[in-house]
């Protein structure tokens, strides 16, 4: 089953890898990590997607829980939540598909971040589904590069 672990942490160096070394060490491959500063620049929010058994994971979990730096884990893969990716891709335009590929970009809400004579990036966030969808419908065109940061999740709020 895959689980989406958010971890609050000291925004100090070090850190990541205690905890990244802590889910290699159970034999847990990380499907995607994102970390970054939260509203209080001293913490820092990691956002660990990882495939696994529930019992395994919720000992992984509780061992993050007595690392002295980490402040809060929870598991909000089986909560009520809100989770995107976000990607850029860097797609060959040929001048008479140009039109096609801005098309595309627009149905899926992502925006055209850089043009060039031969190339351009889009931005484009949502769901890992969609994201997949867009590379699919480009792909055709030539994909010159790929930058994902792979998913980030919050729980939502009460009703």
């Amino acid at each position: 089953m895959k689980h989406i672990i958010s971890a609050t942490v000291t925004n100090k160096s070090g850190v990541l890898a205690r905890i990244t070394g802590l889910f290699s060490a159970r034999g847990f491959n990380i499907d995607s990590l994102a970390v970054g500063e939260t509203e209080h620049p001293e913490l820092s929010r990691m956002t660990i997607v990882v495939d696994g058994d529930d019992a395994q994971l919720e000992q992984v979990r509780k061992q993050l829980g007595k690392i002295i730096d980490v402040i809060k884990v929870t598991d909000i893969s089986s909560e009520e939540h809100v989770e995107r990716d976000f990607m850029l891709i860097k797609v060959n335009i040929p001048p008479d598909k140009r039109s096609e590929i801005i098309e595309i970009v627009d149905i899926f809400r992502g925006k055209i971040i850089d043009v060039g004579r031969k190339d351009m990036i889009i931005e484009i966030s949502g769901p890992e589904d969609r994201i997949e969808a867009i590379i699919n419908l480009v792909r055709p065109y030539g994909i010159k590069e790929i930058a994902r940061t792979g998913g980030i999740a919050m729980k939502r709020g009460a009703k």
